[in-house]
């Protein structure tokens, strides 16, 4: 598992990538695409790219993990 770059929520970009999600929930890359192709997960899809929102992503961790993400 790799060490994320991020150490604070506030730090995050408002729209993650496929990457960036890898980096914070420390998952593979195949992952991360089960990911953001399941239902209960925030996703927008920009041209062919797939980006989450940070808050919505912030919503979807908390309620994985049933306590406050922020």
């Amino acid at each position: 598992m790799k060490q994320s770059e991020f150490k604070r929520y506030d730090e995050l970009p408002l729209f993650l990538n496929a990457k960036t999600v890898a980096q914070v929930l420390g998952i593979s890359s195949a992952g991360t695409y089960e990911l953001l192709y399941r239902k209960d997960f925030p996703v927008v899809k920009i041209g062919s790219r797939l980006v989450a929102p940070k808050a919505q992503f912030l919503i979807w961790v908390e309620k994985q993990i049933g306590g406050d993400a922020k």
